[in-house]
């Protein structure tokens, strides 16, 4: 009888108990290999919900990574905004930035670029191919917001922060993404 009570009160509680959805993941498929990267939708689920807009709609499709920052500080790789040539992509209204969410700028995370304005972030986003915690949100620094982490494929990111690059960091041939597209874990 106790044993009967138990199973259906345990049976209560995990009807009862919220189930939580798995992380989106996403796959970058590039000129130089695919990277595939998980989304924190509970941690930045503004940043997130914009960034899925932009790969439903298939905005990122023949864009260029158009920033390479392989040397220095920060390292990192920036794209989704602009296309081959360097002309950019319209974009839609900019969201608020969630960059004091608790993720950090370390190697293999995602980030939204942004302008010196916080709330300005768009489309373009990078990927930080060293840990950057000077761009993390703290006194007197609004910070960037971190919203997914690199799962597979962190080798074509470094494929990718090794390209030659010219003034402005911009590579001297197209690191091209030629699509985003949702995918299982």
């Amino acid at each position: 009888m106790k044993r009967t009570l138990f199973l259906a009160l345990a049976a209560g509680f995990l009807a009862a108990a919220p189930i939580r959805a798995a992380n989106p993941v996403v796959e970058i498929d590039t000129s130089m290999g695919k990277i595939k990267v998980e989304l924190d939708a509970d941690k930045a689920p503004v940043t997130v919900k914009n960034f899925l807009g932009y790969v439903d709609d298939k905005f990122y499709d023949g864009t260029i990574f158009h920033r390479v920052i392989g040397r220095g500080t920060p390292k990192m790789i920036q794209g989704g905004g602009m296309e081959p040539g360097g002309k950019q992509k319209k974009t839609k209204d900019p969201i608020k930035l969630e960059s004091g969410n608790g993720l950090s700028n370390k190697r293999g995370t995602i980030a939204m670029a942004r302008t010196g304005i916080p709330d300005s972030a768009t489309a373009q986003f990078y990927i930080n191919h060293q840990d950057n915690l000077y761009l993390d949100k703290s006194p007197g620094n609004d910070g960037y917001a971190v919203f997914g982490k690199v799962i597979s494929g962190m080798d074509v990111v470094d494929k990718i922060a090794a390209v030659r690059t010219g003034p402005r960091d911009v590579p001297a041939e197209d690191v091209v993404i030629k699509s985003i597209r949702r995918v299982e874990k």
